[in-house]
């Protein structure tokens, strides 16, 4: 029990500090070799344009609260996203409290303890706001219940606006929809921010009838949606993988003349970068600028991630210059990006350039840069450079996820090392890390290139008896693999059994199978899986033209591919319309 001023407060305890009081690293001069000492980093730096430019080394990562640390919770003005609270020690306490402390009794408790004073619900909210950063969302729910349901404050719209969100991430829309309604008997007045986080918990619950239905509520209490609210709806459906409704929302958005936010272009730009459609996600940021719309460093950091993925590193590094002369500080974000994308374009030691420049302008290298690193030598070959960082990033005392073990395990997979890779799994399993779908799919895959039939199958059963699901990836793996060793029979069965997996054929479940038979110049019969596969509804990508094309031993057959190609293209509709 620990008594706080003329208060007590039951099961909080302080937890010592410890820090360093100053930073010193030491450099060592590359003519003479002799170690120099410093006790600041450089500021100053020419690029390789030659011109000056300056950085600040005690700004942070916007993961880490950069320049806004210390301007604490905007108080009165509802909701606030991208700030930061700043915690008293008794705050400090309560938050490793409830934190700690799982039964609601026992928290409600200790916290009818606390005097109700202005400072101590200052420290409750920017506890509630510092919970919403920790992704605490039980902890949020048990502070907010109690301040609004059991303590003597008044009421207010940032508890409601807190609680609606926290029960949004737990996906439990009903007691968010409760929180609105109870918000509105308690007259409080809801603010954009309400309506925002009420649409995000619609959309994590799948339901987009009643999100669409928010706008007809804001509407009746006379509020125009706004880009937050907006926002917030295009962010839902692009996390469900809704991408063309969020296009749709956004069109709608232009036409009903809401003014479009820094955020709402960074999204649509993210949005068409995970599509592989950099040149919309350009076409965007210049109809952003155009309209006097500034862009932050999120929104560059996610054109330099569009580019990024399609391996266009000239292009990535032009806005990372862009980025630099509109006076933004690069931050670990902005430089994995860029990394990636020299990984990417299968240029593993530019990437290294750039983890080395991270790391000379102050920047601290986060678990996705030396996984972007590990990538990086696996997808050139070099297996060995690969473990080497992997084995850095562990000496550093990042701990491996399972998409770093995976990264080093396709780095080994690519040059067929069986023996390595079967101990990265068993490295896996003493890590106490699982092995998922995609690892087992990586074997299958492994063994089946090598020819050991014998262990593919193998791995077979273990992922239909034990715990892992094989997923629609693994029987193309399969059918690709005994479609290539001549095993027609096999294939067309595992292919037959697909529906009674509950698993629909993909473009690359039917290019397999017509690749099988493309081989033999088997015409006729890829000819008879081509109009199965348009039957079924399946749109053929390039690859399947390819293979079509393979087939064929004739100019007849050529020209009857071709044909019935064009004739296709001209019907589809894009997917994504400029």
């Amino acid at each position: 029990m620990l008594v706080v001023g003329n208060s007590t407060l039951n099961y909080v305890y302080i937890e010592p500090r410890s820090y360093r009081s100053s930073f010193r690293w030491v450099a060592k001069n590359s003519s003479s070799d002799v170690a120099i000492e410093k006790w600041k980093r450089d500021g100053v730096y020419i690029d390789k344009r030659g011109k000056l430019r300056t950085f600040h080394h005690k700004k942070l990562s916007r993961k880490r609260c950069g320049s806004l640390r210390g301007q604490g919770w905007k108080y009165g003005s509802g909701f606030v996203d991208g700030v930061f609270p700043v915690l008293s020690p008794i705050a400090q306490q309560i938050l490793d409290f409830v934190q700690k402390e799982v039964d609601a009794d026992r928290v409600w408790v200790s916290l009818n303890n606390l005097s109700p004073t202005h400072t101590t619900w200052d420290d409750l909210i920017n506890v509630a706001v510092q919970l919403r950063l920790n992704k605490k969302w039980d902890p949020i729910v048990l502070l907010c219940e109690w301040i609004l349901h059991r303590s003597s404050f008044q009421l207010d719209v940032m508890c409601f606006n807190l609680l609606i969100d926290a029960y949004g991430q737990k996906s439990l829309y009903k007691k968010a929809e409760s929180t609105y309604l109870e918000l509105l008997e308690a007259r409080c007045v809801p603010t954009e921010d309400t309506y925002a986080l009420l649409i995000k918990a619609y959309c994590t619950a799948g339901l987009k009838q009643k999100a669409e239905a928010v706008f007809a509520e804001m509407r009746k209490y006379g509020l125009p949606p706004s880009a937050v609210v907006y926002n917030a709806y295009i962010d839902g459906l692009m996390k469900g993988g809704k991408t063309q409704k969020a296009i749709e929302v956004f069109q709608r958005m232009k036409r009903d003349g809401c003014q479009l936010s820094t955020e709402t272009y960074t999204l649509m730009i993210n949005l068409y970068g995970k599509a592989s459609k950099s040149y919309m996600a350009l076409k965007l940021f210049d109809e952003m600028r155009s309209q006097k719309c500034k862009p932050n460093i999120c929104t560059y950091t996610a054109l330099v991630n569009a580019f990024a993925r399609e391996g266009l590193c000239e292009k990535a590094e032009e806005i990372f210059e862009q980025l630099q002369e509109a006076g933004h500080e690069p931050d670990v974000y902005a430089y994995n990006a860029l990394m990636e994308a020299y990984s990417r374009a299968g240029y593993p030691y530019g990437a290294a350039e750039v983890f080395s420049l991270l790391q000379h302008m102050g920047c601290e290298p986060d678990r996705a840069s030396f996984n972007i690193m590990v990538d990086a030598y696996g997808r050139a070959g070099l297996y060995e450079d690969a473990e080497s960082v992997f084995e850095e990033m562990k000496r550093l005392g990042i701990t491996p996820t399972m998409k770093s073990h995976m990264l080093l395990l396709s780095a080994y997979s690519r040059v067929g090392n069986i023996a390595k890779c079967e101990d990265i799994v068993n490295q896996m399993h003493k890590s106490g890390l699982e092995p998922d779908t995609f690892v087992l799919n990586s074997m299958l895959n492994l063994y089946g290139r090598v020819g050991q039939i014998e262990n593919m199958e193998k791995v077979l059963i273990a992922m239909e008896k034990g715990p892992y699901e094989a997923d629609i990836s693994t029987y193309n793996i399969l059918i690709n693999i005994y479609g290539r060793a001549g095993y027609f029979e096999r294939m067309e069965e595992l292919f037959q059994l697909l529906p009674a997996k509950n698993f629909t054929p993909d473009v690359v479940t039917w290019t397999s199978r017509l690749g099988a038979y493309s081989r033999k110049k088997l015409f006729t019969r890829c000819l008879e899986i081509f109009e199965e596969m348009i039957d079924a509804g399946c749109y053929p990508d390039g690859g399947t033209a390819k293979v079509l094309l393979s087939a064929c031993s004739s100019e007849d057959q050529i020209e009857q591919v071709t044909t019935v190609i064009r004739t296709m293209h001209k019907d589809v509709k894009t997917v994504l319309p400029i």
